[in-house]
């Protein structure tokens, strides 16, 4: 079997990835680091928005929530239902990492439809939303590959990894291959979507100003929204099955 070798370059594979680059970028160089400047000053931002926005929302809690506090209560239920039925039972420790991921990928997502990023002007490179860049997504796959071996480590020790003899040895290779498939399908996914929906609205506002572009907007929020939950939830789901144990 070549599955230590398979999976060794599949390990590659997702590390080169942090080397992709699509059109020209902008870099800080911080000792003998080059730190890729657009993706922290646009994540610096949806941080910036979504701490803002809790802040304001829940500065005054109310027995009875309104306005800003009903609606961050009704995104936390959501998270929590979100969790429940993809975890199981054991959820609760979870609500904070999926609504983190969800949240963070939300806005994000949003941040390139409705932030006008390109008219900020930077020696090399534009700004875009930080999801539209493969860094960011693949750091966001390998947080949630690390949370799901967390999970399954936690709970059963060791015999975690009886898992990938189950429930024949022959699918030894399969069941090893598969966790290392996962954040590459998750960054992907995730990045190409986003990148594809901000081209589109680019081409279309070059060819027809006017009028065309403003469904397609629209179309491109709601789209940013399910990217959003389909990561969630996938992330979510890696858990639960870690945790218990099946496929």
């Amino acid at each position: 079997m070549n599955v230590i070798p398979c999976s060794i370059k599949t390990l590659k594979g997702l590390y080169d990835i942090s080397g992709v680059e699509v059109g020209q970028h902008f870099y800080w160089q911080i000792g003998g680091l080059q730190v890729h400047a657009q993706v922290l000053i646009t994540s610096w931002v949806v941080i910036a928005i979504l701490l803002g926005s809790v802040i304001l929302a829940v500065r005054n809690p109310q027995t009875i929530p309104t306005g800003g506090q009903n609606f961050f209560e009704y995104v936390l239920e959501f998270i929590r239902d979100l969790s429940k039925t993809q975890i199981g039972e054991e959820y609760g420790p979870w609500v904070p990492f999926i609504g983190t991921m969800f949240l963070f990928i939300f806005v994000s997502n949003w941040s390139g439809a409705l932030l006008p990023w390109k008219i900020i002007q930077l020696p090399h490179g534009e700004l875009a939303a930080p999801t539209n860049d493969i860094n960011t997504t693949v750091a966001l796959a390998l947080l949630t590959s690390v949370a799901y071996f967390y999970a399954g480590l936690s709970k059963k020790g060791l015999g975690y990894f009886g898992k990938y003899i189950q429930p024949t040895p022959i699918l030894l290779p399969i069941n090893i291959l598969e966790d290392f498939t996962k954040p590459l399908s998750l960054s992907f996914r995730l990045f190409g979507n986003i990148l594809a929906d901000e081209l589109v609205v680019v081409v279309l506002v070059s060819l027809v100003p006017s009028v065309v572009p403003i469904p397609v907007m629209f179309l491109g929020l709601f789209t940013s929204g399910i990217q959003a939950l389909i990561f969630a939830t996938l992330a979510a789901a890696y858990i639960g099955e870690s945790m218990e144990g099946h496929h």
